[in-house]
């Protein structure tokens, strides 16, 4: 991943450095269980992990000549280590160091997507009481529908993130795993119980079955995982940036002394952080399905799943990581316009109460079909001449019949809209 969307814990994450550094890991925890096993001299292990090192320059000239990177590493520290290093890598594949490598550093990736997420749900759990008065207007298809508050979007999102938490969990459970059966998985020059042992000392499970891989299903859904939550911080994003449109103006992106808007308009202030977010999110939802192409392999195993979480893996975590720290900062210096809201709420003339409206005539009136006709023809002629709503009902003959003015005064009420926001926004924060 470029810098520009990189954080320094997963850019050293998927450093080479910390490759290589992870797969001799992987090799010395193989060594130290065959050696309580007595399959390797206690004295050889005692020299390997003393002198056991790496120089990923040489490492990179090694495969420039041999073309195969396992093989280039493991030269390499046989050059450290001198005679011993016969014992490294006995009865292994390179898929077992590398797989067994993947898995860990994919846990410590999701680890770190954690502690991000988390601040965002903490956050968001925090914002959410302090709006359960703030009157804004709800709205379905764009269009202004009923009046609701604004916490409740707020407490909308952090239960989608305490969602995206458990979802992360389950993750990275079924994403750590390691495997050391052989090149077809048969165990044939390795016990089962090394496997165990080694993955158990890493921190990992150690695979049910596998062939000369773990099976790409774990990434793939590991992968899909992380896309929906990128699809989480989009959907925030996207609200954003729809709320910060000059023609509403409830929600904007802080905007920092000396920042710019544009070159040309002095005046702009854009939303480009959460429109950053939201067109990451589409790589995301790529990489995604790239894991899910990556799941059918030939046989025992062939490289085309390789090359491509070469790129996808290291990218959708550190993307996401990303992602989520800079949702954060949007979050933390969000500037919430509560007045505005307020004022959006009267432009359509007191229209956003005609279901009130309706549901009181409704109970005077012979059919549900006949009150929904007059209350629209009322808020048609309302809409259409911009008169007011409430007057246009309280000089109607047909709903004068039915209802008294007090009756129709109680109507036009906000608070019917939020008497039980408090306890909605309580009952999700409170999980």
């Amino acid at each position: 991943m470029i810098a520009r969307y990189s954080l320094p814990e997963m850019a050293a994450l998927w450093s080479e450095e910390n490759k290589f550094a992870t797969w001799l890991k992987v090799e010395l925890a193989v060594c130290e269980v065959k050696a309580e096993m007595g399959q390797i001299p206690k004295e050889a292990l005692a020299k390997i992990k003393k002198k056991a090192n790496f120089d990923a320059d040489r490492i990179l000239a090694i495969e420039a000549e041999v073309n195969h990177d396992v093989i280039a590493f493991l030269t390499n520290v046989a050059e450290y280590i001198g005679p011993d290093a016969k014992y490294i890598h006995l009865g292994l594949t390179s898929s077992d160091i590398l797989d067994t490598s993947l898995g860990y550093l994919m846990k410590q990736a999701g680890l770190e997507i954690g502690k991000k997420l988390r601040a965002v749900s903490g956050l968001l759990r925090e914002m959410a009481p302090k709006y359960k008065d703030a009157l804004t207007i709800g709205r379905t298809h764009g269009v202004h529908a009923e009046p609701t508050v604004f916490g409740l979007k707020l407490a909308l999102w952090y239960a989608e993130t305490v969602r995206d938490l458990k979802r992360l969990d389950a993750a990275i459970k079924e994403i750590s795993v390691g495997k050391l059966s052989g090149a077809v998985g048969n165990f044939a020059h390795i016990e089962p119980e090394v496997e165990k042992l080694v993955c158990k000392k890493l921190g990992l499970n150690a695979a049910e079955v596998s062939t000369q891989v773990v099976q790409r299903d774990r990434h793939a859904h590991f992968l899909a995982v992380l896309a929906v939550i990128g699809g989480t911080v989009e959907k925030i994003a996207t609200e954003i940036r729809n709320l910060q449109r000059t023609e509403i103006l409830e929600l904007e992106e802080g905007f920092s002394k000396g920042q710019k808007g544009s070159s040309a308009m002095p005046h702009k202030k854009n939303p480009i952080t959460c429109e950053r977010l939201a067109g990451l999110a589409r790589v995301l939802r790529g990489n995604a399905l790239a894991g899910m192409e990556n799941m059918s392999l030939w046989h025992e195993r062939d490289i085309t799943h390789s090359s491509v979480e070469r790129i996808i893996i290291p990218d959708s975590t550190t993307l996401l990581h990303y992602m989520l720290h800079k949702l954060y900062g949007v979050l933390s210096n969000l500037v919430i316009n509560t007045d505005r809201m307020r004022h959006n709420l009267d432009i359509t003339h007191g229209l956003i109460f005609s279901q009130r409206v309706l549901l009181a005539l409704t109970e005077r009136m012979p059919s549900r079909e006949e009150a929904y006709k007059v209350v629209q023809n009322l808020a048609m002629k309302s809409w259409d001449e911009g008169v007011d709503f409430r007057k246009l009902i309280g000089e109607s003959p047909e709903i004068r019949k039915h209802l008294k003015v007090k009756e129709i005064d109680s109507l036009f009420d906000y608070s019917y809209y939020t008497r039980r926001a408090d306890e909605v926004i309580r009952r999700a924060t409170e999980k």
